[in-house]
Order: C-alpha cells, then sequence, then structure tokens
C-alpha cells in the first residue's frame, strides 16, 4: 500500500510539474511563431489590455481569467491553451508511467553478452529515457501547433532541437529507441545468461539487429559521421539555384550567393556551427565506448531525416510543378532523427503520410483546400512509434537485419511509386476540378 501511495505522490507531482511546463510551452507557440502574439499570460499585454498578474500565469486558472480579453483575442482564445496545458501534462503523466513506473520497466542483467559496452542502473536509465522523451514532447507540441497556426516550422525550434537530441543521445545512448527481450533468448546475436523471465535491455545502434563492431571500422565510422553532419550543415545553407542561364552559371551564382549580402552571415554562423560539431565528433570517435555509439546513431538518423523529406520535396516539385512540402518538414525530421536513430526515423516517415492523407483527402473535399501542414503528422508519427517501439521492433527487427541492404533500393521504389502517385493526382485535379471551373 506504501508504494502505491509513493507511486500515486510521483504521478501527482509529475502532473503539476507538466502543467507548469506547458504553461510555457504556450507561451513559446506565440512567441516563437512567425506572427507573434502576446496571448500568453507570460507577455506583455498590449496597449488598452490591463495589466496580468501572478494569478493570471497559474496554469489554467489563469486562461480562466483571461477571458475578461476576449473582445481583443476573440470570443473563446482561451480554450485552446486551456486544453493544451491539461493534455500535456496528462501526456507527460502518462509517458513517466510508462518509462520508469510501467509494468515494463527495464533491467540489465548481470551477466548478458548483448553487446561490449557497460549497462548502467536500471533506474538511471528509466529515468533518462523519460527526460529524453519529455524534452522531445516538449519540441514536438510546439512545433505541432505553431505549423497548425501558420503551416512553418521554425528553425529556431528545430534547429537548437537537433544539436540537443545528438547531446543527449551522446551523454547517454540509453534514450534511442530501446529493445527489450526476456531473459534467455537472442538479442543482437549474442544469447543472454540469465533465463530470470525479465525483461533485458538494448539501444538501437548503426548495425542494430546487428553487433556493434568497433574493430576494422573505426575510420570508416568516422568519416560516416563527419558526412552525415556536413550533410545536414550543407542542406541548410541559404541556397539559390536559377538554371535558364546554364547549368555552369546556376552553379557560379549558386556559391557567390552564400557570401552575399545577409545570407553571408547565416553561411559564416552554419559553417562555424559545422566546424565546431566536427571537432566534437572527432573528440567523441577518440574517445570510443558507449558515447561513441550513441553520438553516430544520432547523426544516422538526423541525416536519414534530412535526406526522406529533401526527397519527397524534389519528387513533388517535378510532379506537381510546386513546393510539396516545407523545409521546416526537413528539418523537423531531422531533429526527430538525432533523438530516435535511422530506424525509428524510416518507420515515422512511412506511417506519417497515412494520417496526413486521410486527413488532407477529407479538406479538400469539404473546402476545396489542399495545403495540409504536414508537421502535426511527423509529430504524431513520432509519439506512436516511440510509445509502440518495442512490438514495431518485434516485427520490423527480422527485416532490418535480413534485408538492411536492400533498404536503399526499397526506398527508391517508393519514391518512384509516390511520384506517380503525385502525378496522377495533379491529373485529377486538373481535370475534375480546375478544368469544371474553366468551363
Amino acid at each position: 500500500m506504501t508504494t502505491q501511495w509513493q507511486l500515486e505522490t510521483r504521478l501527482l507531482v509529475c502532473f503539476f510539474l507538466a502543467l507548469g511546463v506547458a504553461s510555457l510551452l504556450n507561451w513559446a507557440i506565440y512567441q516563437l511563431a512567425w506572427n507573434r502574439r502576446a496571448v500568453s499570460p507570460w507577455s506583455l499585454p498590449p496597449a488598452g489590455l490591463p495589466r496580468r498578474t501572478l494569478l493570471d500565469r497559474i496554469p489554467v486558472i489563469g486562461w480562466l481569467r483571461l477571458r475578461r480579453e476576449a473582445h481583443f483575442w476573440g470570443k473563446r482564445f482561451w480554450v485552446r491553451p486551456l486544453l493544451l496545458e491539461l493534455g500535456f501534462a496528462f501526456a507527460a503523466t502518462v509517458l513517466y508511467w510508462f518509462d520508469v513506473e510501467g509494468e515494463t520497466v527495464l533491467i540489465f542483467p548481470a551477466e548478458a553478452a548483448t553487446n561490449p559496452w557497460p549497462k548502467p542502473a536500471a533506474g538511471e536509465v528509466n529515468l533518462s529515457i523519460f527526460a529524453s522523451h519529455a524534452v522531445l514532447l516538449c519540441l514536438l507540441t510546439v512545433i505541432t501547433f505553431i505549423d497548425i497556426d501558420e503551416k512553418t516550422i521554425p528553425d529556431t525550434i528545430t534547429l537548437p532541437g537537433t544539436l540537443l537530441g545528438l547531446l543527449l543521445v551522446t551523454l547517454n545512448p540509453w534514450t534511442l529507441p530501446t529493445i527489450a527481450v526476456p531473459g534467455g533468448e537472442v538479442l543482437s546475436g549474442h544469447l543472454t545468461q540469465n533465463s530470470d523471465h525479465k525483461l533485458h535491455l538494448d539501444f538501437i545502434h548503426l548495425m542494430a539487429p546487428r553487433v556493434y563492431e568497433a574493430s576494422g571500422a573505426a575510420l570508416g565510422q568516422l568519416g560516416l559521421a563527419i558526412g552525415c553532419l556536413w550533410f545536414w550543415v550543407v542542406a541548410l545553407l541559404p541556397r539559390v539555384w536559377h538554371q535558364r542561364a546554364g547549368l555552369r552559371k546556376a552553379w557560379n551564382y549558386f556559391w557567390v550567393a552564400l557570401f552575399c549580402g545577409r545570407r553571408k552571415r547565416e553561411t559564416a554562423v552554419l559553417l562555424g556551427v559545422g566546424g565546431a560539431l566536427t571537432l566534437g565528433v572527432i573528440y567523441t570517435w577518440s574517445q570510443g565506448g558507449v558515447s561513441w555509439v550513441g553520438l553516430l546513431s544520432g547523426l544516422c538518423g538526423m541525416a536519414c531525416g534530412t535526406v526522406l523529406i529533401w526527397s519527397i520535396r524534389l519528387v513533388g516539385r517535378a510532379t506537381l510543378k510546386k513546393e510539396a512540402m516545407g523545409f521546416g518538414d526537413v528539418t523537423l525530421l531531422a531533429m526527430i532523427g538525432s533523438f530516435a536513430g535511422w530506424q525509428a526515423t524510416l518507420v515515422i516517415f512511412f506511417l506519417a503520410p497515412l494520417a496526413g492523407l486521410c486527413i488532407g483527402l477529407l479538406q479538400y473535399a469539404l473546402r476545396k483546400e489542399d495545403v495540409v501542414p504536414y508537421g502535426p503528422f511527423l509529430c504524431l508519427a513520432t509519439a506512436v512509434v516511440l510509445l509502440s517501439w518495442a512490438p514495431i521492433w518485434d516485427y520490423l527487427g527480422p527485416i532490418f537485419a535480413s534485408a538492411g541492404s536492400l533498404l536503399p533500393l526499397a526506398l527508391l521504389v517508393c519514391l518512384a511509386g509516390m511520384a506517380a502517385m503525385l502525378s496522377g493526382w495533379r491529373g485529377i485535379k486538373m481535370r475534375y476540378f480546375h478544368g469544371g471551373n474553366r468551363a
């Protein structure tokens, strides 16, 4: 009974702390958007509105008090932020129970030989998993509602979020998606020594589910990590590409444009950050061990997310003759990949369009609007994948193990299929909708 009361106390503390965090997230949603608004009680009120008090800053209660500003912001402006605070607090509490206190609390067998790195204490790793998931939940919450409001995803959230994800998986790689197996079963090619029917833990790394092998591949892994890092940096550079005058002039203009006007400062900052991160990657590689394995997995996840959404942008532009997806979605999936590794990022990439397609078709049928913010679907798919990773991996683990070399070919086939689908959708719109309007 005492333990149960202790659990209830911890859940209550988590709920009320999450309410406070959600209040700050509401502030970030309005302040980090392109169109900034002083809606949050933590912001200074616009001229003509009364000064906000400490009582106004109390989560949930404060929004009930701010109904007095409805004449300025709109009749029900306070409903969504109030529900967001309650919903976030509930989600964070469920996440705490799931990661720390649930029935599937993960432990490490003392004699398990699943990988050559040491295992931390079970309580520590479960708290670190919750902390990493909670940080990601905060970032995804802010991104979701900004994208819903403005159909944009600010780089001021995704870029620092990517660096934070890389830092977390370097400090403690057990925050990456994990694999749990009963004692005595095979994990990563090794047989655990215990048959205690308890859950043993392994985290997703670059070669999972294969055994991690550091010998003979150290320089190759360093080159891969630096390549992934600079691919991300180059993708962020301000790019101008005009091919009307020929490929050679377009290439020359591309490089000149990087270092002129206001782009010059942005390019310098990105190159400086890339150089500093390169030094950090080299240092972590020289130290080796579990931190290097985690950083390498995060970098590969970041690059995987960048490649996947960027490919969709190119395919969409070629088939629809317009931007099919914003660049904010590229930086968003790159951020998610830094937290989740390339395997989970791949699953998120294929899961998100299912919800996006259904909502998009419904919206087009009802309002003839074909612009749907894709960021919320990526965020929703991320939450589903991370919380359901164990059963997902039970199904996909053997596929990654047996057909890992075929994954690039499978992606090319999927992109070709998507190009055909988008081309067909464009033809249907032109013939039955726009054509009908012109007639």
